[in-house]
């Protein structure tokens, strides 16, 4: 559970780089997960951390899977995770600054019900935070 902030709020369209938007979670692996309530064909993922300083958010993982534990079936859309710190696996994707506009992430045409963003930190705070999440799909055929 977060500590500042209400896990409604990383779905709610606003992500300025303000502390009523930010939503603030404890130090070590945290993750945040979207139901979309059905599958989509997801075409991209958008997400903000932390914009509200310039800093690089560490271990940065976002999956999306048909089921809800995340156990089987589970793609990996984007992993910063280059030494598997976080045990979910390592990464080739580098590192970034997190900024006002985003990261967007190439959904690929996956197939998928839930999204799942993970993260560790960043180079100034153990911290985690995320701000918004948004998801462009179609429904699946």
């Amino acid at each position: 559970a977060p500590f500042l902030g209400e896990l409604c709020q990383i779905t709610d369209g606003k992500k300025e780089a303000t502390d009523d938007d930010a939503v603030e979670m404890k130090k070590g692996v945290q993750w945040v997960q979207v139901d979309l309530g059905k599958s989509f064909t997801i075409h991209a993922i958008a997400m903000w951390h932390d914009h509200r300083y310039v800093q690089s958010i560490r271990d940065v993982i976002l999956q999306v899977s048909e089921e809800a534990e995340f156990k089987s079936g589970v793609t990996t859309l984007f992993n910063n995770d280059v030494d598997n710190s976080s045990g979910i696996g390592v990464g080739t994707d580098r590192e970034y600054f997190e900024m006002e506009f985003g990261r967007v992430v190439p959904g690929k045409g996956v197939k998928a019900r839930y999204v799942r963003g993970y993260t560790k930190g960043s180079n100034q705070s153990a911290l985690n935070c995320w701000q918004e999440i948004e998801v462009y799909a179609l429904p699946a055929q």
